[in-house]
């Protein structure tokens, strides 16, 4: 019995600083997802083949932005938070997203590719969501003073056709 307890207590302690260090390895400069309801403003983004609509958008430091993505292309888009050198460090992972046939011109592949060996391969970052042809998705977030800061489409040719905007947070 006297052993159990420190175990125990060794196994929940090792089990919060995991929970910390997946949530430090999505910590951003420019601020940090947030839920829907705490957006104190909604700005409706159009995603077009390929083009933003509005192409730029100011936002206040502290503010809580609620994006609602509407895909009017027929291709599928990204909305992705970041400045140009994370974009471009995200533009090689969906490279090889597309490449291993997990993402197609509209949409998601159905490969499962834990099974292949290729660990998780997945698009789950809090500061940025696919939006299908025809689909509307949101992103929620809170903003801290930054500057560079743009929304892109990261698909492989996307972004370098001119699909980013520029985000002016003041």
């Amino acid at each position: 019995m006297a052993l159990r307890t420190p175990l125990l207590l060794a196994v929940c302690l090792s089990a919060l600083s995991v929970d910390a260090m997946a949530d430090a390895a999505h910590a951003y400069a420019f601020g940090q997802p947030a839920p829907a309801n705490k957006a104190t403003r909604s700005v409706e983004v159009t995603l077009q083949d390929i083009a933003f609509s509005p192409n730029s958008v100011d936002v206040k430091d502290g503010e809580t932005v609620r994006f609602v993505l509407v895909n009017k292309g027929r291709l599928l888009h990204e909305f992705n938070l970041g400045d140009a050198a994370m974009h471009a460090e995200h533009q090689k992972e969906m490279l090889k997203m597309q490449a291993s046939g997990m993402l197609t011109a509209t949409g998601m592949g159905a490969m499962d590719h834990s099974a292949m060996g290729h660990g998780a391969m997945k698009h789950d970052d809090p500061n940025s969501v696919l939006v299908e042809p025809g689909k509307t998705a949101e992103l929620t977030w809170t903003f801290a003073k930054a500057t560079g800061l743009e929304f892109a489409c990261n698909l492989p040719g996307h972004y370098q056709a001119g699909m980013v905007g520029k985000l002016n947070v003041d």
